[in-house]
């Protein structure tokens, strides 16, 4: 899925209004600038590809039956793609059983810190993320795999910024003493 260079504002506003009297080449460009990104998102999440690459889809057609109700409100397109992305990962996770115990998970993480350094991989990372509450989870991957900051995360999520800030410490705590964990 390739980035585009993102449009201005005006710009971007410009293909959501065509979007939502149904053009399709305009929503086609929105997927083009935005589909990486929304997948980067659900990978950080989930760890798998094909299920990421399943997802992002249904993101996006669940974008393209709703995009008429979407409202311009002065925030990216990104960030309503966003909350649509993380509703469509809540919907299926409310939908599985946990396939792997968690006994196995922690088993497979390294102990010691320079093994980590090593071993330490995007898979290893979503692996941990997967262990986090949903909001410790979607803060840190905003906050640091989108680059977003802890007012626009708190805007996406109608929370404060300082329980944003809480969200995030408690989240890096928790995500350190798993993957710093020793097998006993």
């Amino acid at each position: 899925m390739p980035a585009e260079t993102p449009p201005d504002d005006e710009q971007e506003r410009a293909l959501v209004e065509r979007a939502r009297a149904r053009d399709r080449e305009a929503f086609g460009a929105l997927y083009d600038l935005h589909a990486e990104a929304v997948y980067r998102y659900l990978y950080y999440r989930l760890g798998n590809s094909a299920e990421c690459e399943d997802l992002t889809e249904q993101v996006f057609l669940k974008a393209w039956e709703a995009i008429d109700r979407y409202e311009w409100r002065g925030r990216p397109f990104l960030a309503w793609l966003y909350r649509v992305a993380h509703n469509t990962l809540v919907d299926q996770r409310r939908g599985d059983r946990p396939r792997v115990p968690l006994d196995d998970v922690l088993a497979d993480l390294p102990a010691r810190e320079d093994a980590l350094e090593q071993a330490l991989t995007a898979e290893t990372l979503a692996a941990a993320l997967r262990l986090l509450t949903a909001e410790q989870a979607q803060v840190i991957t905003l906050r640091f795999l989108a680059g977003w900051s802890n007012a626009e995360i708190a805007d996406q999520m109608q929370r404060q910024e300082p329980a944003i800030r809480a969200l995030q410490l408690r989240g890096l705590h928790a995500l350190r003493r798993l993957l710093t964990r020793e097998d006993t």
